[in-house]
């Protein structure tokens, strides 16, 4: 198995990243710029590594960082509404120790999970170029070889869902003779027997409008449990409150 070593390599190769000119001048505009309600904190402005232990068996993919959340955070689907309620399922399925995700020194851990996301910069109107994605996409990749253990993918979007799949492809994995088509809840098992599940992403837009409910979320992530197998850890009650 490659070593945490080899992953952490990879994460400051991504930090230091500037291959995709317009993304690096947004997150830094958007780290100088800031926005009221954090004025007085410093802002990340780098690429957002990827975060979990290297022998996850459950693999999250996301689609970018918010200018305001993991820009401004530097940690992955923190600080952000999005942020709160995937890490909720988490917490419920018994993947995390706590429900919440406010900045990199909260205590946070992960069980047998990692999450990655398909760009690692905050894109202009959370839209990246496909050139940017395709550039991104090395990093999903290199990553995929060195999780060996990962038995179930959440692709969050079906912007996260093809970046997936194409990085499946690109790491030397038997592409799916029906390339399977995304949808909330859909799922399909890959050659070599992954499991890949769908979700709507936990966007604002999304969970505002009931589009996805906590209800509909929690049932993948509940079969993404049943799928790895064992019982979740003994975790914390959930708090509304900060901690």
């Amino acid at each position: 198995m490659p070593s945490v070593d080899t992953l952490r390599v990879l994460q400051t190769t991504i930090v230091g990243c500037r291959l995709c000119p317009r993304l690096a001048a947004h997150r830094e505009q958007m780290a100088r710029v800031k926005v009221r309600r954090y004025r007085d904190e410093e802002y990340w402005g780098r690429p957002i590594p990827s975060w979990g232990p290297a022998t996850a068996r459950l693999l999250i993919v996301g689609l970018a960082p918010a200018a305001h959340g993991g820009n401004r955070t530097g940690r992955i689907f923190t600080g952000d509404r999005s942020g709160d309620f995937l890490f909720q399922a988490l917490h419920r399925a018994g993947f995390a120790n706590q429900p919440w995700s406010r900045d990199r020194r909260d205590g946070l851990r992960l069980y047998e999970c990692y999450i990655t996301a398909a760009v690692r910069c905050a894109p202009p109107a959370n839209k990246p170029l496909p050139e940017e994605l395709s550039t991104c996409r090395r990093y999903l990749v290199q990553e995929l070889r060195l999780l060996p253990r990962v038995r179930v993918v959440i692709a969050l979007g079906r912007i996260a869902f093809d970046a997936f799949l194409r990085a499946w492809v690109e790491a030397g994995r038997p592409a799916p003779t029906t390339r399977p088509r995304f949808g909330h809840g859909v799922a399909a098992e890959l050659p070599g027997g992954t499991l890949l599940l769908g979700s709507y992403h936990p966007s604002q837009q999304n969970t505002q409008t009931g589009r996805l409910t906590v209800a509909m979320f929690q049932r993948v992530f509940s079969r993404a449990r049943l799928a790895i197998g064992g019982r979740p850890r003994q975790v914390r009650p959930e708090r509304s409150a900060k901690p």
